[in-house]
């Protein structure tokens, strides 16, 4: 399933990153944090919606907007791919739909091994009892 997710519906602002870069740190604001807002996005089926959000965990808000911060690199532009990237990665994840379990039963063969192995167990067990002479 191939879902495009147009520019409009992404929010970026650009804040100052924690971490190495010396003083440029303190000057140029190189992080980057994307907003989302999944609830009203019309280009996502509400089941990957509901996927997403489970998915998203921590990221999302109540509100149902995913806010993803990244600061891995040192320039802007690397942040910005690196949050599109990761944003992606989540939206591929909710796309794949979750294979559900269809319940089996044991086999008549596989029953009459178990019993069968029980029975042999029960006499192997048995017979490490005492020994009693009758005299």
């Amino acid at each position: 399933m191939a879902i495009n997710i147009p520019e409009d519906e992404l929010e970026e602002s650009f804040v100052r990153a924690s971490g190495p870069g010396g003083q440029n740190v303190n000057k140029v604001s190189s992080a980057v944090q994307l907003r989302f807002n999944v609830a009203a996005s019309p280009s996502l089926p509400d089941a990957v919606k509901e996927r997403l959000l489970k998915i998203a965990g921590r990221k999302a808000t109540a509100d149902g907007v995913i806010v993803i911060t990244a600061n891995r690199f040192r320039d802007q532009p690397r942040n910005r791919d690196d949050a599109r990237e990761r944003l992606a990665d989540m939206v591929a994840q909710a796309c794949i739909r979750p294979i559900t379990r269809r319940p089996t039963r044991p086999t008549r063969g596989s029953k009459e091994r178990r019993l069968t192995a029980k029975t042999v167990r029960s006499t192997v067990k048995a017979g490490r009892g005492r020994i009693t002479t009758d005299e």
